[in-house]
Protein backbone atom coordinates (compact mmCIF):
# COMPACT_ATOMS: atom_id res chain seq x y z
CA UNK A 1 0.00 0.00 0.00
CA UNK A 2 2.72 2.67 0.72
CA UNK A 3 3.65 2.35 -3.40
CA UNK A 4 -0.25 3.38 -4.11
CA UNK A 5 -0.48 6.72 -5.88
CA UNK A 6 -2.04 9.11 -4.15
CA UNK A 7 -2.79 11.77 -6.97
CA UNK A 8 -4.77 11.77 -10.08
CA UNK A 9 -1.84 12.71 -12.41
CA UNK A 10 0.81 11.06 -14.69
CA UNK A 11 4.35 11.28 -13.96
CA UNK A 12 5.46 10.28 -17.29
CA UNK A 13 8.51 7.86 -17.64
CA UNK A 14 11.39 8.92 -18.93
CA UNK A 15 11.78 9.04 -22.95
CA UNK A 16 14.02 8.81 -26.07
CA UNK A 17 11.67 10.41 -28.38
CA UNK A 18 11.38 14.00 -27.22
CA UNK A 19 15.29 13.85 -28.38
CA UNK A 20 14.83 11.55 -31.02
CA UNK A 21 11.93 14.19 -32.31
CA UNK A 22 14.27 17.36 -32.35
CA UNK A 23 17.43 15.54 -34.07
CA UNK A 24 14.77 14.43 -36.88
CA UNK A 25 13.12 17.88 -37.52
CA UNK A 26 16.40 19.01 -37.54
CA UNK A 27 17.77 17.10 -40.15
CA UNK A 28 14.71 17.37 -42.26
CA UNK A 29 14.88 21.28 -42.42
CA UNK A 30 18.49 20.98 -42.99
CA UNK A 31 17.90 18.43 -45.83
CA UNK A 32 15.01 20.59 -47.06
CA UNK A 33 17.63 23.83 -47.07
CA UNK A 34 20.40 22.15 -49.11
CA UNK A 35 17.36 20.57 -51.23
CA UNK A 36 16.35 24.42 -52.00
CA UNK A 37 20.05 25.67 -52.85
CA UNK A 38 20.46 22.63 -55.26
CA UNK A 39 22.82 20.61 -53.13
CA UNK A 40 23.35 17.08 -54.05
CA UNK A 41 22.97 15.73 -50.86
CA UNK A 42 19.50 17.64 -50.05
CA UNK A 43 17.15 15.05 -51.15
CA UNK A 44 18.85 12.02 -49.22
CA UNK A 45 19.20 14.18 -46.28
CA UNK A 46 15.52 14.58 -46.09
CA UNK A 47 14.70 11.30 -46.58
CA UNK A 48 17.04 10.36 -43.31
CA UNK A 49 15.13 13.02 -41.79
CA UNK A 50 11.84 11.94 -42.42
CA UNK A 51 12.46 8.73 -41.30
CA UNK A 52 13.29 9.77 -38.12
CA UNK A 53 10.52 11.84 -37.65
CA UNK A 54 7.92 9.22 -38.62
CA UNK A 55 9.40 6.99 -36.61
CA UNK A 56 9.35 9.28 -33.66
CA UNK A 57 5.59 9.51 -34.44
CA UNK A 58 5.07 6.02 -34.71
CA UNK A 59 6.91 5.03 -31.35
CA UNK A 60 5.77 8.30 -29.66
CA UNK A 61 1.93 7.97 -30.28
CA UNK A 62 2.31 3.86 -29.39
CA UNK A 63 3.38 4.95 -25.77
CA UNK A 64 0.41 7.61 -25.28
CA UNK A 65 -1.57 4.46 -26.45
CA UNK A 66 -0.64 2.36 -24.20
CA UNK A 67 -1.03 5.04 -21.09
CA UNK A 68 -4.14 5.41 -22.40
CA UNK A 69 -5.97 2.46 -23.13
CA UNK A 70 -3.76 -0.31 -21.15
CA UNK A 71 -2.47 1.68 -17.61
CA UNK A 72 -5.06 4.07 -17.48
CA UNK A 73 -2.68 7.07 -16.76
CA UNK A 74 -5.12 9.35 -18.99
CA UNK A 75 -7.47 10.42 -15.95
CA UNK A 76 -10.04 13.41 -16.37
CA UNK A 77 -7.57 15.83 -14.73
CA UNK A 78 -4.66 14.71 -17.08
CA UNK A 79 -6.72 15.07 -20.58
CA UNK A 80 -7.35 18.61 -19.37
CA UNK A 81 -3.64 19.05 -19.39
CA UNK A 82 -3.45 17.28 -22.50
CA UNK A 83 -6.11 19.94 -23.93
CA UNK A 84 -3.89 22.96 -22.66
CA UNK A 85 -1.07 21.73 -24.01
CA UNK A 86 -2.82 20.93 -27.55
CA UNK A 87 -3.89 24.67 -27.43
CA UNK A 88 -0.44 25.98 -27.11
CA UNK A 89 0.91 23.78 -29.90
CA UNK A 90 -1.83 25.00 -32.03
CA UNK A 91 -1.24 28.30 -30.82
CA UNK A 92 2.28 28.26 -31.71
CA UNK A 93 1.93 26.83 -35.03
CA UNK A 94 -0.89 30.30 -35.58
CA UNK A 95 2.44 32.30 -34.83
CA UNK A 96 4.24 30.33 -36.97
CA UNK A 97 2.29 31.16 -40.72
CA UNK A 98 1.81 34.72 -38.91
CA UNK A 99 5.49 35.13 -39.99
CA UNK A 100 4.84 34.20 -43.44
CA UNK A 101 1.88 36.32 -43.59
CA UNK A 102 3.83 39.35 -42.69
CA UNK A 103 6.77 38.63 -44.78
CA UNK A 104 4.00 38.19 -47.98
CA UNK A 105 2.20 41.62 -46.77
CA UNK A 106 5.16 43.48 -45.82
CA UNK A 107 6.19 42.85 -49.69
CA UNK A 108 2.93 43.22 -50.92
CA UNK A 109 2.00 46.47 -49.89
CA UNK A 110 5.49 48.02 -50.04
CA UNK A 111 6.90 46.15 -53.24
CA UNK A 112 10.10 47.17 -54.77
CA UNK A 113 9.39 49.00 -57.68
CA UNK A 114 6.03 49.54 -56.91
CA UNK A 115 4.47 47.07 -58.58
CA UNK A 116 3.18 43.56 -57.29
CA UNK A 117 3.68 40.76 -58.11
CA UNK A 118 6.59 41.77 -59.40
CA UNK A 119 6.38 41.92 -63.07
CA UNK A 120 6.86 38.78 -65.45
CA UNK A 121 5.28 37.14 -62.68
CA UNK A 122 2.24 34.98 -63.66
CA UNK A 123 0.70 34.05 -60.79
CA UNK A 124 -2.93 30.90 -60.28
CA UNK A 125 -6.34 31.76 -60.82
CA UNK A 126 -7.72 31.51 -57.82
CA UNK A 127 -11.10 29.89 -59.06
CA UNK A 128 -9.09 26.85 -60.32
CA UNK A 129 -7.64 24.38 -58.76
CA UNK A 130 -6.98 27.02 -55.75
CA UNK A 131 -11.05 26.69 -55.24
CA UNK A 132 -11.32 23.10 -55.79
CA UNK A 133 -8.78 22.51 -53.26
CA UNK A 134 -10.75 25.04 -50.69
CA UNK A 135 -14.31 23.31 -51.26
CA UNK A 136 -12.44 20.31 -50.55
CA UNK A 137 -11.12 21.57 -47.08
CA UNK A 138 -14.10 22.64 -46.26
CA UNK A 139 -15.60 19.84 -47.04
CA UNK A 140 -13.25 17.80 -44.66
CA UNK A 141 -14.38 20.17 -42.11
CA UNK A 142 -17.71 18.98 -42.22
CA UNK A 143 -16.97 15.54 -42.22
CA UNK A 144 -14.37 15.98 -39.10
CA UNK A 145 -17.48 18.10 -37.52
CA UNK A 146 -19.95 14.64 -38.07
CA UNK A 147 -17.01 12.17 -37.14
CA UNK A 148 -16.77 14.45 -33.70
CA UNK A 149 -20.19 14.93 -32.88
CA UNK A 150 -20.73 10.52 -33.81
CA UNK A 151 -18.23 9.57 -31.54
CA UNK A 152 -19.87 11.86 -28.80
CA UNK A 153 -23.55 10.49 -29.19
CA UNK A 154 -21.65 6.99 -29.09
CA UNK A 155 -22.21 6.36 -32.50
CA UNK A 156 -19.60 4.83 -34.24
CA UNK A 157 -20.84 3.77 -37.75
CA UNK A 158 -21.27 7.45 -38.46
CA UNK A 159 -17.92 8.07 -36.73
CA UNK A 160 -16.20 5.77 -38.35
CA UNK A 161 -17.23 6.95 -42.19
CA UNK A 162 -16.85 11.11 -41.52
CA UNK A 163 -13.28 10.01 -40.06
CA UNK A 164 -12.82 7.72 -43.06
CA UNK A 165 -13.92 10.53 -45.83
CA UNK A 166 -11.79 13.54 -43.95
CA UNK A 167 -8.80 11.35 -44.36
CA UNK A 168 -9.54 10.80 -47.84
CA UNK A 169 -10.36 14.44 -48.48
CA UNK A 170 -7.02 15.09 -47.03
CA UNK A 171 -5.12 13.13 -49.72
CA UNK A 172 -7.05 14.11 -52.44
CA UNK A 173 -5.96 18.01 -51.03
CA UNK A 174 -2.39 16.86 -51.42
CA UNK A 175 -2.83 15.46 -54.45
CA UNK A 176 -4.58 18.52 -56.09
CA UNK A 177 -1.69 20.94 -54.62
CA UNK A 178 1.10 18.50 -56.21
CA UNK A 179 -0.81 19.02 -59.65
CA UNK A 180 -1.05 22.84 -59.08
CA UNK A 181 2.77 22.94 -58.16
CA UNK A 182 2.99 20.64 -61.65
CA UNK A 183 1.73 23.33 -63.70
CA UNK A 184 3.64 26.47 -61.80
CA UNK A 185 4.08 28.96 -64.00
CA UNK A 186 7.41 29.98 -61.92
CA UNK A 187 10.00 28.55 -59.65
CA UNK A 188 11.07 29.01 -55.84
CA UNK A 189 14.06 30.59 -56.82
CA UNK A 190 12.58 32.88 -58.94
CA UNK A 191 12.06 35.92 -56.89
CA UNK A 192 10.32 37.36 -53.78
CA UNK A 193 6.81 36.36 -54.73
CA UNK A 194 7.85 33.08 -55.61
CA UNK A 195 9.53 32.25 -52.48
CA UNK A 196 7.34 33.51 -50.33
CA UNK A 197 4.30 31.89 -52.30
CA UNK A 198 5.95 28.38 -52.02
CA UNK A 199 6.78 28.59 -48.13
CA UNK A 200 3.60 29.68 -47.59
CA UNK A 201 1.71 26.86 -49.05
CA UNK A 202 3.95 24.43 -49.09
CA UNK A 203 4.23 24.06 -45.33
CA UNK A 204 0.34 24.44 -44.98
CA UNK A 205 0.43 21.59 -47.08
CA UNK A 206 2.77 19.62 -45.07
CA UNK A 207 0.50 20.02 -42.35
CA UNK A 208 -2.31 18.71 -43.96
CA UNK A 209 -0.08 15.47 -44.49
CA UNK A 210 1.16 15.25 -41.01
CA UNK A 211 -3.15 16.14 -40.03
CA UNK A 212 -4.11 13.12 -42.38
CA UNK A 213 -1.65 10.83 -40.69
CA UNK A 214 -2.78 11.90 -37.45
CA UNK A 215 -6.82 11.07 -38.48
CA UNK A 216 -5.29 7.81 -40.16
CA UNK A 217 -3.92 7.01 -36.93
CA UNK A 218 -6.98 7.61 -35.37
CA UNK A 219 -9.02 5.73 -37.65
CA UNK A 220 -7.30 2.74 -36.68
CA UNK A 221 -8.18 3.32 -32.78
CA UNK A 222 -11.81 3.42 -33.95
CA UNK A 223 -11.14 0.10 -35.60
CA UNK A 224 -9.89 -0.97 -32.46
CA UNK A 225 -12.47 -0.09 -30.29
CA UNK A 226 -9.97 2.44 -28.50
CA UNK A 227 -12.75 5.66 -28.17
CA UNK A 228 -15.85 5.95 -26.24
CA UNK A 229 -18.25 8.82 -25.84
CA UNK A 230 -16.54 10.23 -22.67
CA UNK A 231 -13.05 9.38 -23.70
CA UNK A 232 -11.72 10.61 -26.50
CA UNK A 233 -8.89 13.04 -26.47
CA UNK A 234 -6.46 11.77 -29.29
CA UNK A 235 -8.90 12.07 -32.09
CA UNK A 236 -10.42 15.31 -30.44
CA UNK A 237 -7.06 16.52 -30.47
CA UNK A 238 -6.57 15.88 -34.26
CA UNK A 239 -10.23 17.56 -34.88
CA UNK A 240 -8.91 20.54 -33.68
CA UNK A 241 -5.42 20.35 -35.91
CA UNK A 242 -7.52 19.94 -38.52
CA UNK A 243 -9.88 22.82 -38.25
CA UNK A 244 -6.95 24.88 -38.01
CA UNK A 245 -5.77 23.69 -41.01
CA UNK A 246 -8.92 24.39 -42.72
CA UNK A 247 -8.80 28.42 -41.22
CA UNK A 248 -5.34 29.00 -42.84
CA UNK A 249 -5.89 28.22 -45.98
CA UNK A 250 -8.20 30.33 -46.23
CA UNK A 251 -6.40 33.09 -44.74
CA UNK A 252 -3.83 32.16 -47.83
CA UNK A 253 -7.05 31.90 -50.36
CA UNK A 254 -8.12 35.01 -49.87
CA UNK A 255 -4.99 36.80 -49.06
CA UNK A 256 -2.58 35.01 -51.75
CA UNK A 257 -4.37 33.14 -53.97
CA UNK A 258 -7.36 35.94 -54.97
CA UNK A 259 -5.75 39.52 -52.94
CA UNK A 260 -2.37 39.00 -53.79
CA UNK A 261 -2.61 39.00 -57.73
Amino acid sequence: MSGEQKHPYHLVEPSPWPVLGSLGAFVLVTGGVLYMHEHDYGIATMGAGLALVLATMFFWWRDVIREAEYQGHHTPIVQIGMRYGMMLFISSEVMFFVAFFWAFFDRALFPAGGVWPPEGIITFDPFDLPLINTLILLLSGCTVTWAHHAIVEGNRRDFMVGLGLTIVLGALFTACQALEYSHAPFGFSDGIYPSIFYMATGFHGFHVIIGTLFLAVCFWRGMSGHFTPRQHFGFEAAAWYWHFVDVVWLFLFVAVYIWGR
